[in-house]
């Protein structure tokens, strides 16, 4: 199949847009609720180092659609990741 390079840009945001949103629930439930039981810290913490490795892969090959979305998740992931660090740090006290 072969599809104009335009189109291939509107997949790739539309890809970026839908992952991205769908992350973002669980970024809200996270801040307001602080109950961070549920999540592993060891799957949150490789799964915030592999997004951040998309956003530096996209950097590299320059993709806008990769570069936006990954750059967001990565944000919402790692404010996520610190607040699993600071919750699991105070259960051990």
């Amino acid at each position: 199949m072969t599809l104009e390079p335009h189109y291939i840009e509107i997949i790739g945001y539309c890809a970026a847009f839908l992952t991205t949103i769908a992350f973002l629930p669980q970024a809200i439930q996270s801040w307001r609720t602080r109950d961070l039981s549920g999540i592993s810290l060891g799957m949150y913490s490789f799964f915030t180092i592999g997004v951040g490795l998309w956003l530096v892969y996209g950097l590299i090959i320059e993709k806008w659609p990769l570069i936006l979305a990954n750059a967001l998740t990565f944000a919402l992931a790692i404010s996520i990741l610190f607040l699993k660090l600071r919750h699991t740090s105070r259960q051990r006290k």
